[in-house]
Parts: C-alpha cells; structure tokens; sequence
C-alpha cells in the first residue's frame, strides 16, 4: 500500500487559524473602521501618507523621461505597499486593544523581525521581477521609445496596431494576483502572532479562497482608490494610503479567527 503523504509542518499551522465568514459588502465596513482609526490617531498614518506621496514625487523626477520604467516602477511599488504599512496595524491593534496608540508605537513596530523582513524581501523580489518585466514589454515592443506619459498612452494604450497594452496588463495582473492573495492578511498577521512566514501565506491563500467575492471587492477597492489617490497628483495618498492600511487591519481582525492549542 502506498504511504500517505504527510502534510507540510507550515500547513498544519495555518489550519490552527480559523476564516470567518464576512458578507460580499462587508469591505466597506473595513473602510469604515480604517477612517475611524486615522481620525481618532492622525499624526502616524499623515506622515506615513506624506512620506509615500514624496516618494512617489521622487520617482517622477527620477524617471520623468523615461515613462517605460516610471509605469514598472509605480506598479512594483503598490506589491510592496502593504508591508510598509505596519506601523499603521500596530496603531490600530492598540487603538482596538484600548492603549496607547501613537507614533511611538508606530515607529515600535519596526523593531528588527526577521519573519517581516523575510516577507519583505520576498515582495521586493516581486515588485523588482515586474519593473524588470514592465520595462523589457514597453522597450521591446512598442513601435518607438517611450519617454513620458502621452508616449505611452500614444503608443501602448491607444495603439490599435498592437496589442501590447493587452499584454502589459495580463502580466501585471498574472504577478499581482498571487501577491494579492499572499500578503492580504500575511502581514497583520505576522506583526500579531508568532507565526511562521509560509503558515502566514498560507492562511492569506484560504481567506481568498473561502471568500472569493468579498476579497475580490476589498482588491478592487484598495486598487481604485490607490489609483484615485496617485491621479491626485500624489496628493490624494497623504490621506488614501493610511486609510486603507488602517483598513486593512481590520480586514485581517474580521477574517482571520483565533489560534487553536497546537
């Protein structure tokens, strides 16, 4: 008789986490709480959305002419955004745990972790393979270069000779759905319990898994409004970004049920 295949010591502790059910709306509850959050301990999530419009500022000087590599550069950033939104999960954590909520606790959260920065390597690795990615489509196959964005919508978006606009977003979506799915409550939880990283990834996989739609919904939302927030000149980030990463916390606390004994 064949010997029965022994789960993976990672799987068996992502079982140990329960997914709850939610409704197909309940994302906007999450977006509620998340704005409660930002109102009630403003100062972190401010400086936290100011810091990333100013980066996002510094990307458009860096690569004003060179829109081929801005477009990779923009997109890459949006896989690695969820994790340096931690600080924003404590604050809520300690606002939803009655403490003290603040920058101290903010900055708190970054204290050396080697699980965290596991994870952020794995998502730089993602957001560097789709800039190297972006860059090689729009280079390799549009009919002239591409320096700024009217080249780009000139060429790639509004080019009806080609279909490289297609590919450009099938293979964006093809890398940003599996990171989606990865890191949607991977990072909470990682920065709540002492979990391992795969057994964290795995967990995110069945809430997406067991709520297709509503999750589907929450990507959707996080995706337009980043999008809004971006189109605002950058400005729009400064509030947009901490609301959802506040959101987002509580995403993870609505989802994700509590550790059973081992």
């Amino acid at each position: 008789m064949p010997m029965p295949m022994r789960e993976s010591p990672a799987l068996i502790e992502s079982r140990r986490f329960g997914v709850r059910p939610v409704p197909l709306l309940r994302p906007l509850g999450w977006l509620a709480h998340g704005w409660r959050d930002l109102m009630r301990c403003p100062l972190p999530g401010l400086l936290h959305g100011t810091a990333l419009a100013l980066f996002g500022a510094l990307l458009l000087w860096l690569a004003s002419d060179r829109f081929w590599l801005l477009s990779g550069a923009f997109t890459g950033f949006l896989l690695v955004a969820p994790l340096l939104a931690t600080g924003l999960y404590a604050v809520s954590r300690a606002l939803e745990q009655g403490r003290r909520a603040d920058l101290v606790v903010a900055i708190g959260a970054w204290k050396p972790e080697g699980r965290l920065m596991v994870f952020g390597l794995l998502l730089a690795f993602a957001g560097t393979g789709w800039v190297m990615t972006s860059a090689s489509l729009i280079t390799g196959f549009a009919p002239f270069p591409v320096h700024t964005p009217w080249d780009f919508l000139r060429l790639v978006v509004l080019n009806e000779n080609t279909h490289l606009f297609e590919v450009w977003l099938a293979m964006g979506a093809l890398l940003a759905a599996p990171v989606y799915a990865s890191s949607v409550v991977a990072i909470p939880l990682l920065l709540d319990r002492p979990v391992g990283v795969l057994a964290a990834v795995l967990t995110s996989w069945r809430v997406v898994q067991t709520h297709p739609l509503p999750m589907a919904l929450w990507g959707a939302l996080l995706m337009g409004l980043t999008v809004l927030g971006i189109a605002t000149a950058l400005l729009g980030l400064i509030v947009i970004a901490p609301w959802l990463a506040h959101a987002s916390w509580h995403a993870y606390r609505d989802l994700v049920g509590s550790a059973e004994p081992a």
